[in-house]
């Protein structure tokens, strides 16, 4: 009898005196793929990081590689999201620095990094080919690592994954900022690695899964409970929203101007790449657009535009808030209007600033706080921080939350100073169904009192019901501008 590829017999795992998992017992046969699905925070990543010897844990952890097997005897973990140094090892990025040309080549290009990964795991560099034209990456060899958009940075992530081949491949969150192609075409690369012998590990709460997924199963109260197929379903009717803090309930602006975004013949290049082609958009007072396209589309690119953080702005006719952009508002005086939440922004954020340095930093638009914010404005981060269920959380550093956990902090910190103009840039990624079901009834809620909308979301269930238009970019192209009456289709 063959033993089997993982057995993990009384792992036990605790987290600032919280026992996450007691005397949990996994056994991973050959043949098996799993998808783990739940909360947020309810130790998942721990777990697969305890397999892959990531972390330490008490307890044992068994890996048996198949010697016979042509694939790589190693575990491969893909986690949430991809962390580079520049080429003098350094990752201490800030938000706006990926704009900057002169900086952005202090990092490495994607081809070198991926000659790298091959040399260093000597891989058949043909093999690499079919797997960039299946996620449409072929293009991006030039690109270096801060210039890729969060989409982009994880499907670099997979390629390399899909590219070594492993028997044992875990996939942390594997659909974030992926656009429904890229996800279809994912699906199908790893049906055909489990074909080739890899097995797969799974974290996910999307619907959306490889075919030759045949395992299930969830954590409960710390321990793993295996189901017969993906449960976890968010109840969307019976919990209601607590009632929002009363600080919401005041409009902090005044909707004189008639548009708060215009753009007209707007383009944004990088020497020869043109990134962002005659751009023409309105987005008037108290809109609420949904702001879609592929992977590359230049989305992030055109948001970093209307929030100061892009130097070509003014090279362009671009007016913000009634003003044409350079006629002499400072950076500050842009962004004291606008809230914002990116991946990008959760990548660069101040890792030593706790929750609720986190949340009241949103109010001076800073990566951690370096200020005494006063009476009121800590009154109104305490509020937020119980809206949140964060309370237990409060002096806890951000870095050392689970990401859904980092996710609702950064949530608090976008929204704390009831901003004019939202730009929620995929803001669900690391939530379960049930906090991205609130956090989206939240963003209805507030968006009553007239706050203007831009989301960008890649899963319909992940938009909020308050949408009303929007524009889809495609090859940094706006292909279509609409009023929306049902619910927007996925892009």
């Amino acid at each position: 009898m063959k033993k089997p590829v993982v057995h993990i017999t009384n792992f036990n795992l605790k987290y600032q005196d919280k026992s996450v998992f007691t005397d949990l017992c996994w056994t991973i046969n050959i043949g098996e793929n799993w998808l783990l699905s739940g909360e947020s925070g309810n130790g998942k990543t721990s777990l697969v990081k305890a397999i892959a010897n990531l972390i330490p844990h008490y307890g044992t952890v068994e890996i048996n590689f198949n010697p016979e097997s042509q694939l790589a005897a190693v575990v491969h973990y893909v986690a949430n999201w991809y962390q580079f140094k520049d080429l003098e090892g350094q990752s201490n990025f800030y938000y706006q620095q990926r704009y900057n040309k002169q900086v952005a080549s202090t990092t490495n290009s994607v081809g070198s990094e991926l000659r790298h990964f091959g040399q260093q795991h000597q891989l058949n560099s043909a093999a690499l080919n079919p797997i960039m034209a299946a996620l449409g990456f072929e293009n991006l060899l030039a690109a270096t690592l801060i210039e890729l958009s969060s989409g982009e940075h994880k499907k670099l992530q997979l390629i390399k994954a899909i590219w070594l081949k492993p028997q044992l491949l875990i996939l942390d969150l594997p659909y974030n900022g992926l656009d429904v192609a890229s996800r279809a075409n994912l699906n199908a690369l790893l049906d055909d690695l489990v074909e080739d012998g890899t097995q797969l590990i799974l974290i996910s709460n999307e619907s959306e899964m490889p075919a030759s997924i045949n395992r299930f199963a969830k954590i409960e109260d710390g321990k793993l409970v295996e189901t017969a197929e993906m449960q976890y379903l968010v109840n969307t009717s019976d919990e209601a929203l607590k009632p929002l803090p009363s600080f919401f309930e005041e409009k902090q602006w005044s909707a004189s101007k008639s548009h708060l975004i215009k753009m007209i013949d707007v383009n944004v290049s990088y020497g020869d790449k043109k990134v962002l082609k005659n751009i023409n958009w309105e987005v008037k007072a108290g809109e609420k657009w949904a702001l879609q396209g592929p992977n590359g589309s230049g989305k992030s690119t055109l948001l970093s535009l209307i929030c100061a953080d892009h130097p070509q702005a003014f090279a362009n006719n671009l007016y913000l808030f009634g003003n044409l952009r350079g006629s002499g508002e400072s950076i500050w005086e842009i962004k004291e209007r606008i809230g914002l939440i990116s991946p990008e922004l959760h990548w660069y954020f101040d890792p030593k600033a706790t929750v609720w340095e986190t949340i009241v930093s949103g109010f001076y638009d800073s990566s951690g706080l370096f200020c005494d914010p006063g009476y009121t404005k800590k009154l109104q981060a305490d509020e937020l921080i119980h809206f949140f269920g964060l309370d237990d959380y409060k002096s806890t550093l951000v870095s050392k939350l689970p990401l859904g956990k980092q996710r609702l902090a950064l949530l608090g910190r976008t929204i704390i100073k009831n901003p004019e103009l939202l730009i929620l840039d995929e803001p669900c990624q690391g939530l379960d169904q049930q906090q991205t079901f609130h956090f989206n009834k939240l963003i209805d809620e507030l968006c009553k009192n007239g706050t203007t909308l831009i989301y960008v979301g890649h899963f319909e269930s992940q938009l909020p019901a308050c949408i009303e238009k929007r524009i889809v970019l495609e090859n940094g192209e706006v292909q279509v501008i609409e009023n929306i009456l049902e619910a927007v289709s996925e892009i």
